[in-house]
């Protein structure tokens, strides 16, 4: 049973690699063992989680089309690489009334020049970022308080 609120978590390009790409960056836990932990804090606050993939940046712009569309409570995005490269991302999420939390397992300041630009956190109501799959959790916990 829900309360009616449901949170959208999208994850960008190579994040259905987790648990065996560069797991000193990004750790062990696969996405699925991340979308499960998400799932169960999920429906102990009665809230409905709509957990999705793309290595396609049209998909995730679409996504968020949707999220205003559907009325949803928020947004967590974990825009992979996009995150640094991705004006369209950024239009699409100032062109929703849908707040955006945007998540990194790692932090990217502590990371190659090049990552320490987002293009998404400009439009997103707030960061969190270099707790591992923690960030998911702690991305979840924020959407619930908005």
């Amino acid at each position: 049973m829900t309360d009616g609120r449901k949170i959208l978590v999208l994850n960008g390009p190579n994040l259905n690699l987790l648990g065996t790409r560069e797991p000193e960056i990004y750790g062990y836990d696969t996405l699925d063992d991340i979308a499960e932990r998400m799932e169960d804090v999920a429906t102990r606050a009665h809230v409905e989680i709509d957990f999705r993939q793309s290595n396609h940046e049209g998909h995730l712009i679409d996504w968020l089309h949707e999220a205003q569309a559907e009325g949803m409570h928020a947004v967590i995005m974990n825009p992979g690489g996009l995150t640094h490269t991705s004006v369209a991302l950024l239009d699409a999420i100032k062109s929703i009334k849908v707040p955006v939390i945007e998540i990194h397992l790692s932090n990217p300041h502590a990371r190659e020049e090049f990552r320490h630009k987002s293009y998404v956190s400009m439009g997103a109501k707030g960061t969190i970022a270099g707790f591992g799959p923690m960030s998911y959790m702690l991305a979840l916990e924020a959407a619930l308080e908005l």
